[in-house]
This record gives C-alpha cells, structure tokens and sequence, in this order.
C-alpha cells in the first residue's frame, strides 16, 4: 500500500538533480573522449576517472528523485504513526508546499484540521502554487479540513497557542538567514498549544533549530537522522529529525 497520497507534489527544488544530471553528461564525455585518445596511461586513467564521476553523479540525481518523488513520504508515515493528537486539534504545516504533510496529517487524523502557510515558491518546489495544493486536497477528500495561507513562516497571522501540532518538512532551511530561521522556530513555539509538539525534518541546519528549542523551554529530541531514503544525492545532504514538545 502506497504511503503517498493521491495527487502530484512536484520536485524539491528541481534544479538540483538536473544538474548532477548535466555533470554527469559532461563527465560521460570526457570518458568517452580520453577513452578514444589513448596517448598512454594518463589518459585511460584519466577515462576511468570520469567514468567513475559519471556513475557518481548519476547515483546521486537517482538518489534525489527517490527522496523527493518517494523517500520523503515514508518518512513523514513513519514520523506520524508516533504521534496521537486530541480530538478536534488544530495542526499548523509550515511551507506546506502541494501539501504532501498537511495532507498525509488530514488524513491520519480524520478530526483534526489542518493549516499549511506558505510563499509558494516554485524554486522551492515544482509547479508549487495555491491552486495546485487544493487540487490535492480535493483529490484525498480533505478539503474541507485544510486551510490555506498565503504568509512568511517568520511572521505567523496566528494567535499564541492556537495548534497541538506544528510540522515542518524540509521547509525552514529555505529561510536564508540564521536570524529568519531563529524568527521561524520562535514563531512555531510562539503558536504551539501547552503541551504541543513540533516535528521537523530538515538538512543541513537542524542542530540549529534544536538549539533554539531548547533555547525556549522546549523538550527537544534530535536531530535525529532518517536514512537512506532522504540523502539529497548522498549521506553529506542527509534529513534529520526533531522532536520537540512544550
């Protein structure tokens, strides 16, 4: 049984395999090149090194796809099946994107409703836009459960302790400065309910994040990493979790 929902939720920053894919062809290249000039054992040599990068470059652009289009949506399954949340709570998705979270929470939690911010960026995500968000709603039939804003995870349009819940999937590290993403963590702490959890997972910077968790009070576990299944191209672009709560 797939874990995904129903739908089209694009690419992560879809550059990025395009471009391990365009190095690989390059690389491709200067194999087939030296392999044909044969001067002497610096150039068969030097085949077999863009032969190797080749293969490397090809690994991680399958490696990235596989997180974006697969890998992601197992963990975000294996993430919730952790959790229980209260009748009727409220969950707050940060750059919810088309809505892969928000609408795997809406979906688990079948009285819970769901609000999911985001700026709707398509550098952030492909083909990412309101109109598309809702189409995948529709299609799991929790439309009537998810909410959609249009807003900066720094500056929340949320009262103090509105949500049992608050997720963010690889979403903060697209906040460019160290200053926006400590406004971001202060913001999701800010919103979170007594008692209320946060779970991130993110690259790169999450053992920034878990400082300033604990910063503020919270009961921080993390980072933790996922595995395999989210190396953006490899072990050195790996996904970790936090688990926080109030």
């Amino acid at each position: 049984m797939s874990v995904k929902p129903r739908g089209n939720y694009g690419v992560d920053a879809p550059w990025v395999p395009w471009l391990w894919i365009g190095i690989a062809a390059v690389s491709a290249g200067g194999a087939i090149g030296f392999g044909l000039w044969r001067a002497g054992w610096w150039s068969a040599a030097l085949a077999w090194y863009f032969v190797a990068a080749t293969v490397f470059c090809l690994t991680g652009a399958a490696l990235y796809w596989h997180a974006s289009l697969r890998g992601k949506f197992v963990i975000w399954d294996r993430l919730l099946r952790r959790i229980s949340l209260a009748p009727h709570a409220r969950v707050l998705d940060l750059g919810c994107g088309r809505g892969a979270v928000a609408i795997m929470v809406a979906s688990r939690f079948p009285d819970a409703t769901v609000t999911g911010i985001d700026l709707w960026r398509t550098g952030d995500q492909s083909g990412n836009s309101r109109d598309a968000t809702e189409r995948n709603t529709a299609l799991n039939a929790v439309d009537a459960r998810v909410a959609l804003d249009t807003g900066d995870m720094t500056r929340l349009p949320y009262p103090d302790g509105t949500f049992a819940l608050v997720t963010a999937s690889l979403s903060i590290h697209n906040v460019p400065t160290a200053e926006g993403r400590r406004a971001a963590i202060e913001e999701a702490v800010r919103v979170l309910a007594p008692s209320g959890r946060i779970l991130i997972a993110d690259i790169q910077r999450t053992g920034e994040y878990a400082a300033e968790l604990r910063r503020l009070g919270l009961t921080t576990t993390g980072p933790t990493p996922l595995g395999w299944r989210t190396w953006w191209t490899g072990p050195w672009m790996a996904t970790a979790e936090l688990d926080a709560t109030r």
